[in-house]
């Protein structure tokens, strides 16, 4: 909405600064930040209010867990918000990337509401019907991978890079609409699997967000682009101000979730938020860097898929419980070495990823 300003530059060149990726990129974080920081006190004492006995704990979980019985979730509502209103406000809302993100993050967001919604009234940890769930979340990524064909040109737009190398190009024509909701499916659930600690999945999502952001605005700039020689892909520069406003928001939510959590963020922000980023990774065209970038959410899910898969087979278990997570806190790590070990991780995997960049 501000990003509109910059037009006027010629007659009032202060209007100018509105012009800037940058500088809308650092303004949607500020935004995201003090509209969770300010109102979220006010969301947290309704939703206590509201949900009595807030998030069920799992019965099989870690003991030191039942001592948060009683908090709070739907967090995600607060990020939202703040994520909402800083892109609204800083990003240019003439672009198609732009609200095909904003598609998916709030029809996600919808899901995962619904999903917590079933489980705080129910007091279960069973909510949306699985396969429900998966089908709606397929349609909005389906829809969301349409409209970055859409917004991109000629085959390169159906065609999936490579990292490490440019002249490969892999057209997979209008499969790419399936490969894509796939990408966007699997990274919010991957998202939604990772947060069971406090703390443990907004500071990855932060993480991501950050790099995401980087390559959003270097693939949307034409001379940054063939400078790192990588994939121009013209617009996708104003998905940064986008992933400002997530990191923004989540250091707004992270205030609350740090431990001992005063809210959690539920499968309303998970989901919201890995559908984001896996939107941003296929709209940029770095998809499979999404896996390094993301690698510690990669993890999360391969262990309960592992941990399921051969359970099923075998009878027995790989991990003493999965997540992930989990079979760390059971092997006797405190819930703070946990999370900040997989901080560290998610960095060093983002660091990975960014190297990508220039390597070709």
């Amino acid at each position: 909405m501000i990003a509109y300003l910059g037009q006027f530059g010629a007659d009032f060149p202060l209007f100018n600064v509105f012009r800037y990726i940058t500088f809308r990129t650092g303004a949607a974080m500020i935004t995201g930040f003090l509209v969770v920081f300010l109102f979220g006190p006010v969301v947290i004492a309704n939703l206590r209010v509201r949900q009595g006995r807030g998030q069920p704990i799992r019965a099989d979980g870690p003991q030191t867990h039942f001592k948060k019985a009683g908090t709070p979730t739907m967090g995600g509502l607060m990020m939202l918000t703040g994520f909402l209103t800083a892109t609204l406000l800083w990003a240019d809302l003439r672009n198609l990337y732009v609200w095909t993100v904003l598609l998916v993050t709030l029809g996600f967001g919808a899901i995962g509401f619904y999903d917590d919604y079933l489980k705080v009234t129910k007091q279960s940890d069973k909510g949306f019907s699985g396969k429900m769930r998966l089908a709606l979340e397929f349609l909005i990524a389906g829809v969301a991978a349409v409209l970055i064909i859409y917004a991109g040109t000629g085959d390169f737009a159906t065609s999936l890079a490579f990292p490490f190398v440019k002249e490969i190009l892999l057209n997979l024509g209008w499969f790419y609409v399936g490969f894509a909701a796939f990408v966007v499916v699997g990274a919010a659930n991957a998202v939604n699997l990772t947060d069971g600690l406090d703390g443990l999945a907004i500071v990855p999502i932060m993480i991501a967000a950050g790099a995401f952001g980087l390559i959003a605005y270097v693939a949307g700039n034409v001379n940054f682009a063939n400078y790192l020689q990588i994939h121009y892909v013209a617009g996708t520069g104003e998905l940064a101000p986008i992933c400002g406003a997530v990191i923004g928001a989540g250091l707004g939510f992270l205030w609350f979730n740090a431990p001992p959590a005063a809210i959690f963020m539920g499968d309303t922000g998970s989901l919201a938020l890995g559908g984001m980023t896996g939107t941003v990774a296929v709209a940029t065209k770095h998809e499979i860097v999404l896996a390094i970038i993301g690698g510690l959410f990669v993890i999360e899910a391969l262990s309960v898929i592992i941990q399921v898969g051969w359970f099923k087979l075998t009878g027995r278990r790989v991990f003493l419980m999965a997540p992930i997570h989990h079979h760390f806190e059971k092997l006797g790590w405190t819930e703070s070495q946990v999370v900040i070990r997989f901080w560290i991780i998610a960095f060093m995997l983002a660091f990975v990823g960014l190297s990508t960049l220039k390597l070709r």
